[in-house]
């Protein structure tokens, strides 16, 4: 009888070890994730305009007024109805809510969108890569990214030390880059790349 009994307790207790332990697994899986596991820097989501830029500006309201105008060197674009308005230094957010407020009087439907068609920024990729020259900054882009569409290193070029040279303050500052655990699938920290960036791939 007590063997029959400390049997019973016996499996009780792995049934109910076995039910605390799924639970346990469930709720580490339905809970949220450590915040370093897949932090990521911002990158410049949404730099400052400049002279160059090109803008494509919409009118959901009135498709006939719809323009791309380029960004002058004295930092204005010439709009239909309201005229030369300033645009280089603000960010597209910003010049969007600007133009809502000019033309809240000039439309009936007063949505006004602005998007960036072609950005004068640029970044320079040179040294060991396969297709050296100037990239377009129009969307935010590390190094490694930029490497990548200058074709990616020759045999002999090397990620290990990758060096990207920066403008600050009237002076080059530069950074050395380790990108190769990135290549081999290892997690790294992202480098996000400033307009005026030079990017230099040394060979191995």
């Amino acid at each position: 009888m007590n063997s029959f009994l400390h049997f019973r307790i016996s499996r009780v207790a792995i049934v109910r070890g076995l039910a605390a332990l799924i639970l346990l697994l469930g709720c580490g899986c339905e809970g949220p994730m450590p915040a370093n596991i897949l932090e990521q820097p911002a990158g410049q989501v949404s730099r400052a305009l400049a002279a160059g830029d090109v803008l494509k500006i919409s009118f959901p309201g009135a498709p006939e007024l719809n323009v791309s105008p380029k960004i002058r060197l004295d930092g204005k674009v010439s709009l239909p109805l309201v005229g030369d308005v300033d645009a280089a230094g603000k960010r597209l957010e910003a010049f969007q809510q600007d133009l809502v407020a000019r033309y809240a009087t000039q439309l009936q439907n007063k949505e006004v969108t602005v998007g960036l068609e072609a950005s004068a920024a640029a970044v320079y990729v040179a040294g060991a890569v396969l297709k050296p020259g100037k990239l377009l900054l129009d969307q935010p882009m590390t190094a490694l990214e930029a490497i990548m569409e200058a074709g990616g290193i020759t045999e002999f070029g090397s990620l290990r030390k990758v060096r990207v040279v920066r403008l600050t303050d009237g002076a080059h500052r530069t950074e050395f880059l380790n990108l190769s655990p990135a290549v081999n699938g290892q997690t790294t920290k992202a480098f996000f790349l400033k307009a005026g960036d030079m990017v230099y791939v040394p060979g191995g």
